[in-house]
């Protein structure tokens, strides 16, 4: 129908059904990830239209919570189908597939209606029906069956649990489903951690999303031990060690997808906490142009990544997207003429034609020694997951003056203190000079979210305290989410990416040579035209992405 219409092209078509099979996304979102359209609700209104039976923006309505639950969860969420009113006898049905016409039958045999069905994009559905089935038959029912059940209990000691009482217990159903059940919802809510947390009387279990934590329905004290050990089971950890940290992975299918988990387990003093990172390949955005740049930054740094040999940095904290970043630029340069090698701690994506090497330093396999044997596999590209000692500073350097092109990361707060740092670590002032190309520091910041989104008024003293040019402050404004049904009442939906871009100009090489300080390489590189961190930040809110609060709890100045 689109192609006919001429919306988009058959070259289009098959690009995005590759993205389908690649990634298991529905065809609506790889449209609108290749850029053949402008969002889900654009080619939902199309479809509505064509098919004469109207298209709905489920943001746009208060759906009432006892309509909605007319349909039964599991039907819900397998056809992404969700009611939306009730006139008399008719219901009004939100539904990704309007052609699905069995599942609009089995609607109409469940609550007795007659069926009008609209249609929706499928995201929408599944985010109206997170927020209201409020968890029915999900983690609070299976805690509530666990609670009832008198056939199920570990005994607790002074000592804890023993390894048998704990091997019977994470074999009862109701037990393996609440674990599943707290791994599925996670994902589901597209949550990049879960924290699970034994405290003296409580057990408590957080998701970390769009890099908040949030807290879940509590879980039975009892079971504490019975849950870790589940948790270890199915990570392949040993259940008997309960005085050493251990590390493992746990590989789930969900709806269809493979998911990665990469489990922790450390000993605290009233048990064990589980922290679950989630490696989920479709939440992944490896695309440069998707990632938050302005577009100068983006040439400048495009420009880097396509040079024949130095090094690149991306700086910044734990949390802050680096990895990313360098995954989307190893995937732009990724073609069949080159040989790229990474070195991670650990391997977290995987991606066809790149050979990635997972660095385990308990048996001397370190990035340093990674690196040196990658310069004797005749590399092209060559990246590094993180300069963590001089060593392997040193290795990086002379691999980049040696007509290797090498990515990597810091931790330091900006990109100009990276040269310092590099020289703290012992690598000669003429090396780093020479061979470093591009230093880039970036944060994460959340979203507002756009369907509760309204403007606010600034104080003066906001607006000074902002510390950027003049020519950023002409035509300032500011916006905030309200909270609404949409973002679950916090007003902010997903995060973007700000970023500080330096070259390594003649300026700033002689700069290198002359062993300037942090302050003064800064000057030199915000004359040449670098954007701060905060100067982006500063875009973003006047562009209503993000609040003036995010501002300030992400920036310091620029």
């Amino acid at each position: 129908m689109l192609v006919k219409a001429g919306k988009i092209t058959p070259d289009q078509v098959d690009e995005a059904l590759a993205l389908v099979k690649e990634k298991q996304e529905t065809f609506q979102t790889a449209l609108v990830r290749i850029g053949a359209a402008e969002s889900e609700d654009e080619i939902a209104n199309f479809v509505g239209k064509h098919l004469k039976i109207g298209a709905l923006r489920l943001s746009d309505v208060e759906l009432n919570p006892e309509v909605v639950k007319l349909i039964p969860l599991d039907i819900a969420r397998k056809f992404k189908v969700i009611a939306v009113s009730k006139l008399h006898r008719t219901l009004l049905v939100a539904i990704s597939d309007p052609n699905n016409i069995y599942v609009l039958d089995a609607i109409k045999f469940i609550t007795g209606c007659t069926v009008q069905p609209v249609i929706s994009p499928e995201r929408a559905i599944e985010k109206a029906i997170d927020a209201f089935y409020t968890d029915a038959g999900g983690l609070s029912e299976i805690v509530k069956g666990l609670e009832d059940d008198p056939d199920l209990e570990v005994v607790s000691t002074e000592e804890g649990p023993s390894e048998s009482d704990l091997l019977s217990a994470i074999q009862d159903k109701p037990l393996v489903k609440l674990v599943d059940s707290i791994l599925s919802d996670a994902i589901r809510m597209g949550a990049s951690d879960v924290h699970i947390e034994t405290y003296e009387k409580r057990i408590r279990v957080r998701y970390r999303i769009d890099g908040d934590l949030k807290e879940m329905a509590p879980l039975p004290f009892k079971y504490r031990g019975a849950i870790v050990s589940r948790v270890k089971i199915m990570a392949e950890l040993d259940i008997s060690e309960r005085r050493l940290p251990q590390d493992g992975r746990i590989k789930l299918k969900i709806a269809g997808r493979t998911v990665d988990l990469r489990v922790s387990v450390l000993p605290t003093i009233f048990g064990e906490k589980v922290v679950m990172r989630i490696l989920d390949p479709q939440a992944l955005k490896v695309d440069l142009t998707k990632l938050g740049f302005r577009k100068p930054d983006l040439g400048k740094f495009d420009d880097a990544i396509h040079l024949p040999f130095g090094i690149v940095l991306v700086t910044g904290p734990t949390g802050s997207g680096k990895t990313t970043t360098l995954y989307s630029a190893l995937k732009t340069i990724n073609t069949i003429d080159v040989n790229i090698m990474t070195a991670e701690d650990p391997v977290e994506f995987n991606f066809d034609g790149i050979n990635q090497v997972a660095v385990k330093s308990s048996i001397g396999l370190t990035f340093a020694a990674a690196l040196r044997s990658f310069l004797r596999q005749d590399p092209d590209i060559v990246m590094v997951g993180e300069i963590r000692d001089g060593e392997t500073a040193e290795i990086a350097i002379r691999a980049a003056l040696t007509g290797h092109l090498v990515f990597s990361t810091l931790h330091t707060n900006d990109a100009p203190s990276s040269i310092n740092r590099l020289m703290d670590m012992g690598v000669p002032f003429y090396l780093v000079a020479s061979a470093t190309k591009l230093i880039m520091a970036q944060r994460m910041m959340r979203k507002i979210c756009q369907s509760c989104k309204e403007e606010v008024n600034l104080t003066k003293e906001q607006v000074e305290s902002l510390g950027v040019p003049d020519e950023l402050l002409r035509n300032i404004r500011a916006f905030k989410g309200a909270g609404c049904a949409e973002c679950n009442e916090t007003g902010m939906s997903g995060r973007t990416a700000i970023f500080e871009v330096m070259p390594v100009s003649p300026a700033i090489e002689n700069h290198i040579l002359n062993k300037s300080s942090d302050t003064e390489i800064r000057k030199t590189a915000l004359e040449e035209g670098m954007f701060g961190l905060r100067m982006c930040a500063v875009e973003k809110m006047k562009a209503g992405e993000v609040s003036i609060d995010e501002v300030f709890a992400v920036t310091t100045s620029i």
